[in-house]
Formats: structure tokens, C-alpha cells, sequence
């Protein structure tokens, strides 16, 4: 089975896996190269919100994984918009309808992963068989696993921060340190940042031991949303 971690980037998605027989990484630069490796890959874990409440500002998932990473780490979980946004044309109607059903507006942080979401939701409602495979997973909550359950001191956007990550996923991975260096020499900064591949890096290790380690998710018996979709943040 191949197995993928796939990340957001300013230049669409940068996908990783770290499978011993098709190790690789890869720039997708649409929404249908998305869908082409969903199809593709037998086992995904992604950093974007997958199942939308319709009435609730906050899923429940979201709360309890701000619990799990504690206070440092609350603003690396953003709130997604409810499943009523997904296509408005503007963040101000969208706002508009966020805030008469809940009380509150988007938020600029979730407004600009939005087409992200719809990309991924438009999947996942066209084909359901991608359900069983396509997971949404959030990198702080892997690297604090593989930090021994500790959450990290330095946040990802320092040097030490980063390089503490890297080197985690390093102890696990042979690929890591050469996907690092290759990936920052192929690609400018504002198409994939350093954050980025460590992200996608460790979603892809996550999903290669999803093969052979049970799925466990927060929270343990995850609500569904109107579409089926399971609202829960996937690990092992």
C-alpha cells in the first residue's frame, strides 16, 4: 500500500511519502493533480479540515486538540468556516453568513484555507471510497507524539523550532534530511516554505504507520457532519 502526507503551500500542495520501495515528493500545483494522487495513494493524512458543523462555530475535534497542545499552540488551529461558507464569493458575504448563524465571523486565517477546504470537501462528496483512505491529521499533534507526548518548545517558524522537527522525523526516516535540502533547492520560498515539508513530512510518516498501528482520533467517537464526513483529527 503507498502511503502520502500531504500539506498546503503557497503554491498549491506539497505532497511527501516516505515509503521505502516509492519514496518521493512532489510540487501539485491544481486542485485535479489533488485528486489525481487521492486517487493514487492507498493511505493520506492531510492538514485541512475535513467535515464542516453547519451550525456551530467550533468542532468539536478543534477544542479538544487546542486542549492536547496547550496554550502555545491554540492559534495553530483554526477554526474552519461552517459548511454554508464554502461558496461565498467574497470574505465578506461570507462573514455575513458565518456570523447570522453562529453569532461569529470568519476569520481571515480560516477565510484564506477555504479554497483548500472546498478543494479536498468537493473530493470527498464526489467519490465516498476516498472517505476510507483520505484522513485530516494536524502536524503539532504528530510532533508532539514524536516528541515523546511533549509538546515543543520552540514554534516552527524559529531555526531551533524547525530543526527540532526535522531532526525528530530524521530518528524515523532515512529520506528526511535529503527531502529537506532537495525540495528547499527545487522550489522558491514562496512556493514551499520550510514549514511546509516538515508538515508534509511528518503527515507522511504518521500515514506510513497508520499501515500497521491503529487509527486513533480526537475525539475518540467523532461526531459526523451533514454529509457523512467524520469531524476528528486523525493519529497513531
Amino acid at each position: 500500500m503507498k502511503t502520502l502526507g500531504i500539506d498546503g503551500c503557497r503554491a498549491g500542495w506539497i505532497a511527501i511519502s516516505l515509503d521505502e520501495d516509492h519514496a518521493g515528493y512532489w510540487l501539485l500545483e491544481s486542485d485535479r493533480e489533488l485528486g489525481a494522487y487521492f486517487e493514487t495513494y492507498d493511505r493520506i493524512f492531510i492538514d485541512v479540515p475535513i467535515g464542516l458543523e453547519e451550525e456551530a462555530y467550533v468542532r468539536e475535534c478543534d477544542r479538544m486538540l487546542r486542549d492536547v497542545l496547550g496554550v502555545d499552540y491554540t492559534a495553530s488551529v483554526f477554526n474552519p468556516p461552517i459548511r454554508q461558507v464554502l461558496h461565498a464569493p467574497t470574505y465578506g458575504e461570507a462573514s455575513m453568513i458565518s456570523y447570522e448563524v453562529t453569532g461569529k465571523k470568519v476569520s481571515i486565517q480560516s477565510w484564506n484555507i477555504t479554497p483548500d477546504i472546498k478543494a479536498v470537501d468537493q473530493y470527498l462528496q464526489q467519490d465516498e471510497a476516498l472517505r476510507e483512505k483520505v484522513f485530516e491529521s494536524h502536524p503539532e499533534l504528530l510532533f508532539q507524539k514524536l516528541n515523546g507526548g511533549n509538546p515543543i518548545l520552540q514554534k516552527k517558524a524559529t531555526k531551533k523550532g524547525l530543526r527540532h522537527r526535522l531532526d525528530l522525523i530524521k530518528e524515523e526516516s532515512a529520506y528526511a534530511d535529503d527531502f529537506f535540502r532537495d525540495i528547499k533547492e527545487e522550489y522558491r520560498r514562496n512556493q514551499v516554505d520550510e514549514d511546509d515539508i516538515v508538515d508534509a513530512m511528518v503527515l507522511a510518516l504518521f500515514a506510513r504507520y497508520s499501515l500497521n498501528r491503529e487509527i486513533k482520533t480526537i475525539p475518540e467517537d467523532p461526531p459526523t457532519d451533514a454529509t457523512g464526513l467524520k469531524m476528528a483529527i486523525h493519529y497513531v
